[in-house]
Formats: C-alpha cells, structure tokens, sequence
C-alpha cells in the first residue's frame, strides 16, 4: 500500500491513482476532506473522522443553508413516505446527487415542448 502524500493538493500532483480526476470544488484541495493518513477516510474540519454513509457531516461544515433545506426536505430527494406513519423513506445524501469533487450541476437547457395539434390547427382538414 502507498503512504499518503500531503504534499498533493490537485490530481495534477498524483503520478499512481486518480490522474485526470476533475476537481472544481472551491478552494478545497483532497486534504480539505480526505485525512492525510489515510485516504480512504474523510475528516471534519476539527480532524474527528466520519464515515462516507455520513458524508453529509463534512458537506454541512460549509454548504449550511444546503443542510437546512435538507432537514426541512427541501433539499434532496426521497424514497418512501412524507408521513411515516404510512410506511418509511430513505432519503438522499449529498453525494447521491452531486459528485463530491465537481459538485454543481452542469448547465442545461430544457428541451422544447412538443408541437400539439389542437393548438395550432391541424395540418390537414
């Protein structure tokens, strides 16, 4: 196994794992969230490790209003029930819609609505 490397702030730096991975998430660098001993874990500003199920820790640390709509369930998706007691619901975490390293959605366009018929007139009479 390789020793991590705090001296790799981009993927520009790693010469083994991760060459051409994009990152476009502020200012962070891999240590903003990976820990340094051990990249297979993620870390709260305050050094206290959090498991990726829990991811949605370390994105509140900075992404607060995010985190408010979400308790309210204004952010985020679900699966299930608003009212519990129908039956239960599994909701959405951060990374189950955005990638953790280039997290804003890309640009879209809606596409354009279809032609109908009944509200143009009809081709043929």
């Amino acid at each position: 196994m390789r020793q991590p490397d705090p001296k790799n702030r981009t993927s520009a730096d790693l010469d083994q794992f991760h060459q051409g991975l994009q990152i476009a998430h502020g200012a962070n660098t891999c240590l903003s969230c990976h820990d340094a001993g051990n990249y297979d874990a993620l870390k709260l500003a305050d050094g206290r490790k959090v498991a990726f199920e829990d991811s949605i820790e370390l994105c509140s640390q900075c992404h607060g209003p995010q985190r408010r709509d979400y308790d309210r369930g204004a952010h985020g998706g679900m699966n299930g029930y608003w009212d519990l007691t129908r039956g239960g619901r599994v909701r959405n975490t951060c990374i189950d819609c955005h990638d953790a390293h280039v997290p804003k959605y890309q640009s879209a366009h809606p596409a354009p609505h279809a032609h109908d018929r009944f509200q143009h007139g009809a081709a043929h009479e």
